[in-house]
C-alpha cells in the first residue's frame, strides 16, 4: 500500500545476516486450522473425570457378590453413556429420578417452563449443567432433534432375577414378573417396563443376548420408569423361568393361537408372564417351558396385538383381579 514502505519493519532491508529465509511449505498455517471442539473432560483421557468414570464403571460391574449362577451382581451396559434427548423427556427422567450424570443445554436455546424445570431439578440434584455449541448436541442425535436439551444418563446396572423375587417377598405381595423373548425394539421394552411399573408389577427380566437393552430410548418411552423398575438380564431364560416355577410360580406365555383365554385365567397366584415379538412370537424352548398359553380375545379383523400392548393389557386385568 502507498506509504506503508517507510514504515518500519515493512520490508527487509539488505544486507541482513538472516538473508531469505525458505518457507514452511504450509505447515504452520495447517498447525494453526481448528481443530474442532475441545472434548468434554469425561472423554478425555487424561482429566481427572474420566479416570473417576472409569473407574465408578469398574466399581459397578464388580459391586456384586461374588460367585456361580445364584450369585447376584449387578451387571452394566457395555455401550458407555446414553443421551435422552428432547425437552418432555428429559423433564420426564428428572421428574422419575434418573440417574442421570449431566445435563447439556445449547447456547441460545429458547427458554420455557420445560427449559427452566430441567435445570433448576438438575441443580437441585447436584447435576452438572454443561452450556454447549448446537452442533455439539447435534452429534449426540442421528436426527438432530433434541431441541437444545440432552440429558446424560450412565450405564444401566442390571439386577439378578432373584432379585424380582425378593422384591414382592420384601411387599409381601404376590410376585408377579414380565419375561421377554425375542424383543429386539428398545421402544417395545420401554413401554413394557412402564405398564409394569403402572400396575403393580416387581420386574422385567430379558434375555442377555439378541435382545433390546436398556438404552436412552428405553429411559425415553419408559417415562423414566426403568428408574423405579428393576430390570434383571438372565444368561439363559429358559433356565430362569424354570427356576420360576420351581419357587412356585406359574410360566403364562401370550400369544394369539392359545388354549386359555385371559377372560377365564386366574392371576391371583405368583405369575410370570412371557411376552413374545409380534412377528416371531415366542421360541419353540420358551414355549414348552410355559404351564399355559394365554390368549387376548380381540375383533377378528385385527390379526394381532403389539407385544408392548398385549403385556399392558394383560397386567391390567391381572391388576384388576387381585385389586378385587
Amino acid at each position: 500500500m502507498a506509504g506503508n514502505s517507510q514504515r518500519r519493519g515493512a520490508i527487509r532491508r539488505e544486507g541482513t545476516k538472516k538473508g531469505q529465509t525458505t518457507g514452511s511449505g504450509g505447515v504452520r498455517r495447517r498447525g494453526l486450522e481448528a481443530r474442532g471442539a475441545t472434548p468434554p473432560a469425561r472423554m478425555r483421557p487424561n482429566h481427572p473425570q474420566f479416570k473417576r468414570a472409569q473407574a465408578a464403571a469398574k466399581s459397578s460391574s464388580n459391586g456384586g457378590r461374588p460367585g456361580g449362577r445364584g450369585a447376584r451382581t449387578g451387571r452394566v451396559g457395555d455401550d458407555g453413556p446414553e443421551y435422552v434427548l428432547g425437552r418432555n423427556p428429559v423433564v420426564e427422567c428428572l421428574r422419575a429420578g434418573v440417574p442421570a450424570t449431566a445435563l447439556y443445554v445449547a447456547l441460545g436455546a429458547q427458554n420455557d417452563e420445560r427449559l427452566t424445570e430441567a435445570v433448576q431439578t438438575a441443580a437441585d440434584r447436584g447435576i452438572s449443567i454443561l452450556e454447549v455449541q448446537r452442533p455439539e448436541l447435534d452429534r449426540m442425535s442421528e436426527n438432530g432433534l433434541h431441541q437444545g436439551l440432552a440429558l446424560q444418563v450412565p450405564p444401566y446396572v442390571y439386577a439378578h432375577p432373584d432379585d424380582l423375587l425378593a422384591r414382592a417377598r420384601q411387599r409381601g405381595e404376590t410376585p408377579l414378573i414380565v419375561a421377554l423373548d425375542n424383543i429386539t425394539d428398545p421402544r417395545n421394552l420401554g413401554a413394557v417396563i412402564r405398564s409394569t411399573a403402572a400396575f403393580g408389577g416387581h420386574g422385567v427380566v430379558i434375555p442377555g443376548r439378541r435382545t433390546a437393552s436398556v438404552t436412552a430410548v428405553t429411559w425415553r418411552t419408559s417415562a423414566g420408569a426403568a428408574a423405579r423398575l428393576p430390570v434383571a438380564q438372565a444368561a439363559n431364560l429358559n433356565r430362569t423361568l424354570a427356576d420360576y416355577a420351581a419357587a412356585g410360580l406359574q410360566i403364562v406365555g401370550l400369544d394369539a393361537g392359545g388354549d386359555v383365554l385371559l377372560d377365564d385365567y386366574d392371576a391371583s397366584t405368583g405369575t410370570v408372564v412371557v411376552v413374545g415379538s409380534e412377528g416371531k412370537g415366542l421360541s419353540r424352548l420358551v414355549r414348552e417351558t410355559c404351564d399355559s398359553i394365554l390368549s387376548i380375545p380381540i375383533a377378528s379383523s385385527v390379526e394381532s396385538l403389539n407385544a408392548s400392548v398385549a403385556a399392558g393389557v394383560v397386567l391390567a386385568e391381572f391388576a384388576r383381579q387381585r385389586r378385587a
